[in-house]
Order: C-alpha cells, then sequence, then structure tokens
C-alpha cells in the first residue's frame, strides 16, 4: 500500500528533521553563546573547530558518518546533527557579539550577575529570533537531505518505509507505474514548502522592521 507507507514515511521523516533541528539549535546556542560572550582564546578554539567543520561539505560529512556508525534512525540524526551545529553556533555567536555590550547586560554585570545567568536569562533569549528562524528552515533542509541519503541507500534501512527509500526501490517500475515516483517526490516538495512558508512567516512576525 503505497499510500501506507508514504504516510508512516512522513512520520519518520518529521520526527529526524525535528530533531535534527532540535539538537543542533541546543548544541550549537551553547557554543555559540560561549564563544561570543568570553571572546578571546576561548572563541578562537571553539570557532576553529567550527571552521573545520564547515569546510566539509554537510553532505559528504553526513555520508561519511552514518558510514561509520550504520544505518538507522538515530545515527542519521546524530549525523546531521554534527553538520548543522556550526551553522547554528556562527549565528548564535554573531547575535552574542553584538548583545554583550548593551546596558541591561552591564546592569547585570554591575549587580553581581554570574556570567552563566547573564547568557542563559539575557544573552540567549534575546539573541533567539534569528536561531528559531533558521531552525524551521533546517527542518525542511533536513528533510531534504534524509530523503537524498534515503535514496542513494545511505539512510534508514528497509523495511521501515521512508520517502527517499520508496523513491529508490521504486525507480525500476516509474517508467511503466509513474504514480510510484510521483506520489513520493510530491510528499517531500509539499513538506519542504510548508516548512519553508513557516519559517518565512517566523521570519516576518520576529523581524521588528516588518511591524507596522
Amino acid at each position: 500500500d503505497l499510500l501506507a507507507r508514504i504516510i508512516y514515511g512522513g512520520r519518520v521523516s518529521f520526527f529526524a528533521g525535528l530533531a535534527i533541528s532540535f539538537f543542533s539549535l541546543i548544541v550549537g546556542t551553547v557554543i555559540g553563546s560561549v564563544a561570543g560572550f568570553y571572546g578571546g582564546k576561548i572563541d578562537q578554539i571553539l570557532m576553529r573547530f567550527v571552521d573545520i567543520f564547515m569546510a566539509v561539505p554537510a553532505i559528504f560529512l553526513a555520508m561519511a558518518i552514518v558510514t561509520a556508525l550504520g544505518a538507522g534512525v538515530v545515527n542519521l540524526v546524530i549525523a546531521f546533527v554534527v553538520c548543522d551545529i556550526p551553522r547554528y553556533s556562527r549565528i548564535v555567536r554573531s547575535s552574542t557579539l553584538s548583545l554583550r555590550n548593551m546596558e541591561y547586560v552591564e546592569a547585570a554585570k554591575s549587580c553581581g550577575t554570574s556570567n552563566l545567568r547573564i547568557i542563559l536569562k539575557h544573552i540567549i533569549p534575546n539573541g533567539l529570533g534569528p536561531v528559531l528562524v533558521q531552525a524551521t528552515i533546517s527542518v525542511g533542509v533536513a528533510i531534504l537531505c534524509i530523503s537524498s541519503l534515503g535514496f542513494l541507500g545511505l539512510g534508514i534501512s528497509p523495511p521501515t518505509p521512508e520517502w527517499g527509500t520508496l523513491l529508490a526501490d521504486n525507480r525500476n517500475y516509474i517508467r511503466y507505474y509513474p504514480y510510484l515516483g510521483v506520489l513520493p517526490g510530491i510528499a517531500i516538495i509539499l513538506t519542504v514548502m510548508c516548512v519553508n512558508f513557516i519559517g518565512d512567516g517566523l521570519r516576518d512576525a520576529l523581524d521588528p522592521k516588518m511591524k507596522k
């Protein structure tokens, strides 16, 4: 039943995409906020590690990690989390650099507030706007990447249905039964479009220049 497999594959793709964005957001926010707030050698060391990972194309790095760890949803999530952390770290670091010299941060320091509390209560909440937009858009990108690895045979192993795996399994029959490839492709396109529209809406809602 192709419809049942597409619907169940949507559960797998959504879970993996949301898990990738969530864990990448958490780890990237921690790294970026610490690097941007403290600066100096801590910033240099953390950002050099980030640059190393960003120098490798994400899809190739994910393929290497999945090949080393093996197929499966958890290993797929780990691979793409490692690939997405540098992007979040850079965004959070740039926000932290602009926020650490604000008046309310200086006031908190003058009151004897600890650095950890300043980061958690002042820096991160005020710099989450661009990060949330990136996290929403990254869900669609993650679904596309998961489908790509599934099509290449490096994604979620059968018999668990996944949209990319469905395309790969049915590619020999697409010439005679086109719906076998068209329907999973439509599911991928519509899902990624909807997630991107949500990200655009969040960007407009969180941008003060867009508010009248």
